[in-house]
């Protein structure tokens, strides 16, 4: 084991780097290819609701290929595996320079594609790497860390789009003041930033595989069955609460852009709001980190859960003005980070090191499957082929209700889980349980020397 009992040692600061340029770099075509066909030139391409077809091209590789992708990362060196997807962003960059300079969306679209297949490998080597490169009591520090570098990615991405989506496709009286079309700086931006990514990931040290001798299973889905069979109740309670989030995340994503015509303002101010909801989550990520200390504090859970229903409530219900969906915007992000931090400490603390891999690369294919439901959901409530039609601002109305509700469930199940623990600790502490006082929770038992609680 490589890890490091500091926490910005040259592995983790290397991983951030290079995690937070792929996060921007994936963001960044992701948000110009919705503003594209939510109000942009492919509008009429894809008709009403037609955001939802990009998000299903970024969702459906981490469904379909997370098993394998999980497996690689037991099998090899997780540095390996990101050097190699690293690699692999850079002609993908290439490609989507082609298809935007020749306004092609099928060639955009599949780039987007080939974007999302090298992003879910990245994945489960990035997620398991961070219990070698870090001690297991900075896995609260290091995981509020990341998201929070992962959400300033998003930040930079989406304040890149604004402006770059602008230059794509120029409208009378834009904030840019353009008159002609730039068609290549969005791919040339892509292609930047790709190769610095692809020098970020040299820096990191190298990592022995965690498990050699795993045999890769060539089937789609086996992986996930054997996963599910083997995950302790407590590590698939989390696993679903965890992808939970992605359903509702997904579906408040999709409206942002739409408030380009219901706030009447221009692609570059519609990618602010995308800004304010990645500060937010990223200080939301940051101050959970910093609460936890070196401990994982699942009672965060809920206080993040009850955060984002309040804030999506109100979203659903005012009438909306850029000053007070902004700040509503902040809200969710910020209670988003109280929610999945915790949720992601334990992930990879409750995974055993020789399958962390393919457990995490399972609860990436769950919270994508989670993710493309919510772009499926959001295309009924809105399409006029269901006869639904609901008014975008609304949706959020949906995304309150299902809130509260998985937040209820999770958090009467997580606790009696808990508790179960708990008990079963007083016998004969489990390996992978709270060796070091490090689970705190009211559930646990007394505090001794090393607890916070």
């Amino acid at each position: 084991m490589n890890h490091s009992h500091r926490l910005f040692n040259r592995g983790f600061v290397s991983l951030l780097c290079t995690q937070f340029l792929g996060a921007a770099n994936d963001n960044l075509l992701k948000q110009l290819m919705v503003f594209m066909v939510a109000t942009g030139i492919w509008a009429e391409t894809l008709g009403a609701g037609g955001q939802s077809v990009p998000a299903l091209c970024l969702t459906l590789p981490f469904i379909f290929l997370s098993g394998l992708a999980g497996q690689l990362a037991d099998r090899f060196s997780k540095r390996s595996v990101m050097v190699v997807v690293k690699i692999a962003e850079v002609p993908i960059a290439l490609l989507a320079l082609v298809g935007l300079a020749l306004h092609s969306l099928p060639l955009t679209l599949i780039s987007l594609l080939l974007m999302a297949i090298q992003s879910s490998f990245f994945g489960p080597a990035k997620f398991g790497v961070v219990p070698e490169l870090v001690a297991e009591d900075r896995l609260s520090q290091a995981n509020g860390t990341l998201n929070m570098f992962s959400n300033l990615a998003v930040i930079l991405g989406s304040l890149l789009a604004g402006p770059l989506s602008v230059m794509f496709d120029p409208k009378e009286g834009n904030s840019l003041g353009l008159t002609e079309a730039i068609p290549w700086a969005p791919g040339v931006a892509l292609l930047v930033i790709a190769l610095a990514g692809l020098a970020s990931v040299q820096w990191m040290p190298a990592c022995p595989p965690a498990n050699p001798r795993a045999t890769i299973s060539p089937t789609l889905f086996g992986p996930y069955l054997r996963s599910f069979a083997e995950m302790p109740p407590v590590l698939l309670t989390v696993m679903l609460a965890w992808s939970g989030f992605y359903l509702i995340a997904m579906m408040a994503l999709m409206i942002v852009p739409e408030y380009e015509q219901i706030l009447k303002i221009d692609y570059a101010q519609a990618s602010l709001l995308m800004g304010v909801l990645a500060v937010a989550v990223a200080t939301g990520s940051a101050l959970t980190g910093f609460l936890s200390g070196r401990h994982i504090r699942p009672k965060l859970i809920p206080c993040g859960g009850l955060g984002m229903t309040a804030c999506f409530l109100a979203l659903g219900l005012s009438r909306p003005s850029f000053g007070l969906v902004a700040a509503l915007i902040g809200g969710v992000g910020f209670s988003a980070g109280f929610y999945i931090v915790p949720l992601q400490a334990l992930l990879q603390y409750l995974s055993p090191a020789c399958a962390r891999g393919r457990f995490l690369g399972t609860a990436n294919a769950m919270s994508l499957t989670m993710a493309s439901a919510g772009a499926g959901l959001y295309w009924v409530l809105t399409s006029p082929f269901c006869r639904l039609e609901m008014n975008p601002h609304r949706v959020h109305l949906v995304c309150g209700t299902l809130a509260l509700v998985g937040c209820v469930a999770g958090t009467l199940r997580m606790r009696t889980i808990l508790r179960e623990m708990a008990g079963e600790r007083k016998k004969t502490p489990p390996e992978n349980v709270d060796r070091r006082g490090l689970l705190a929770d009211p559930a646990a038992e007394p505090a001794t020397e090393g607890a916070a609680e």
